[in-house]
């Protein structure tokens, strides 16, 4: 396996309750005057052949910012308590396996890049060391951790692992982890773990400005 650039899709996923923002849609959150999901874009988007949004509202303002966005796949209802993983870990959805799903779904190329929308900085090589972490495991999925452990939502899908992962779902599973580990995905080590720094409340946002 030799995955590249056009081989490749970008999902920056946007789809979360953003509980901790107060409800505020976090994509579309400023950043330095520019919403977050267009910061995600600008470091995704020389490292991908094209890229989709995994959103669950205001879809048209995605489409005003030039964004394919898609909404999740599977119902919300099927789930009950508050997942630990991700972006938006205190909503209570399919959490975001719901957008990867989506994601898995809707791209034509074998190999989908995930990143959540609300990490600006992550490393401009992430999907490149990505690959080459599942090339030589020969594994389905990578994600990247750091000395302080996992960061489960950046990571490399290969596209036939969505029936599985639609099955993982609708019978009621919904730890990133844990599907991770059912699939064989390898661990990828990054050493900045200031790069994966996420903006979950409004002094982060501030912070970052």
């Amino acid at each position: 396996m030799a995955a590249t650039v056009p081989t490749i899709t970008g999902l920056i996923l946007a789809g979360g309750e953003g509980r901790r923002m107060g409800g505020a849609d976090k994509g579309l959150l400023e950043l330095d005057g520019r919403a977050l999901v267009c910061h995600a874009a600008d470091r995704l988007r020389p490292q991908v052949g094209s890229i989709i949004v995994s959103a669950n509202r205001n879809l048209e303002r995605y489409h005003a910012l030039g964004f394919e966005p898609i909404a999740d796949t599977i119902s919300d209802t099927v789930f009950a308590g508050n997942p630990d993983d991700g972006p938006d870990d205190d909503r209570r959805s399919a959490g975001p396996l719901a957008g990867v799903l989506a994601g898995l779904e809707r791209c034509t190329t074998d190999w989908l890049a995930c990143v959540p929308c609300d990490s600006p900085a992550f490393p401009a090589d992430l999907v490149a060391r990505l690959c080459a972490a599942a090339r030589e495991a020969n594994a389905p999925a990578a994600y990247a951790a750091t000395d302080a452990g996992p960061h489960p939502v950046f990571m490399l899908v290969r596209r036939d692992l969505a029936p599985g992962l639609r099955r993982f779902l609708s019978g009621g599973g919904r730890r990133v982890r844990e599907w991770q580990g059912s699939v064989g995905a390898v661990s990828t080590h990054f050493p900045d773990e200031a790069s994966f720094t996420n903006i979950n409340t409004p002094a982060d946002l501030i912070g970052q400005s």
